[in-house]
């Protein structure tokens, strides 16, 4: 009896002993979840320093902003201030590579991931500030029209019965398009290609950020600037793909820091000042440090 009773004993204390160990075993992968620690996002700078290069759109037949010298060097406004990033961010000014955008491939390049940021005259919008984040601006323009010496134009309206040529993709396409849907637009993916077709009296007048026109007319004597603003002067800053707050707020510490050596203020006089009007204020065309005042 005795060894019936101490078998039965055993059991019932090894039964316990399973159950404990059961219970333990299912309490084990709760505390171990609950210390684990959660997965670290990744930096964006981190991605562009292990890269060792910092990737920037900008346009190649744009001066004096974006365009590419006799030697084919990338240079500009734009341009030099992509190597300032670089140099900032990589501590060599060289370690940008520099990718030729168009107008309408801006967004997209940025949406696809083949540019960190567009540095190629991107006026800030309400529909583009939808699919980019824009960072504080570094220039100011409006949209105005170009046409010939001995053209019967005289102000906007005029062009209502011509044809206005446009870069696709600009600021002035979008503004035409909506505002002015029954004009006819001649469509070009360049600007390069639309001055020509001007040149080439395909259409009327040519509709662009009012800098680019001041700078052309003045190389290529012949042509004015009719004086109305197509919209309202607007702001131009750079952008970078949408939710990439990390970048955004270091291209503004960036410009805040730059704008203290007054950076643009010699870009301004290396590049601009001799394609506009002496009597041109640098503060009509520049924002110096982000610092927008509309």
């Amino acid at each position: 009896m005795k060894t019936a009773k101490t078998s039965k004993l055993l059991l019932s204390l090894f039964g316990l002993a399973l159950l404990a160990g059961c219970d333990k075993a299912a309490e084990a992968p709760k505390t171990a979840t609950a210390a684990a620690p959660a997965p670290a996002t990744a930096s964006y700078l981190d991605t562009i320093k292990a890269r060792d290069k910092l990737i920037v759109g900008v346009f190649t037949d744009k001066p004096p902003f974006g365009f590419v010298d006799e030697t084919g060097r990338y240079v500009g406004f734009d341009t030099d201030i992509g190597r300032a990033f670089a140099k900032s961010l990589l501590g060599d000014e060289n370690k940008v590579e520099f990718v030729a955008v168009e107008p309408a491939s801006r967004i997209p390049f940025l949406q696809s991931d083949k540019v960190d940021l567009i540095l190629a005259n991107m006026t800030v919008t309400p529909e583009r500030k939808e699919a980019v984040e824009f960072t504080n601006p570094n220039l100011r323009v409006a949209v105005q029209a170009l046409v010939a010496d001995g053209s019967s134009v005289k102000k906007l309206d005029d062009l209502a019965d011509k044809t206005t040529i446009v870069t696709t993709g600009t600021t002035a396409d979008i503004w035409l398009t909506k505002n002015h849907p029954d004009w006819k637009l001649l469509k070009f993916e360049k600007n390069s290609e639309s001055l020509q077709a001007l040149a080439n009296g395909r259409g009327d007048a040519y509709a662009q950020d009012n800098l680019i026109l001041f700078s052309w007319s003045k190389q290529n004597p012949g042509y004015r600037v009719l004086p109305e603003f197509l919209g309202e002067e607007a702001p131009i800053a750079p952008a970078v793909k949408k939710g990439n707050i990390e970048l955004r707020d270091w291209v503004n510490a960036e410009l805040a820091r730059l704008g203290e050596e007054k950076f643009l203020h010699k870009l301004y006089d290396q590049y601009v000042r001799k394609e506009l009007s002496d009597d041109t204020k640098p503060e009509s065309v520049i924002v110096e440090g982000g610092k927008w005042q509309g």
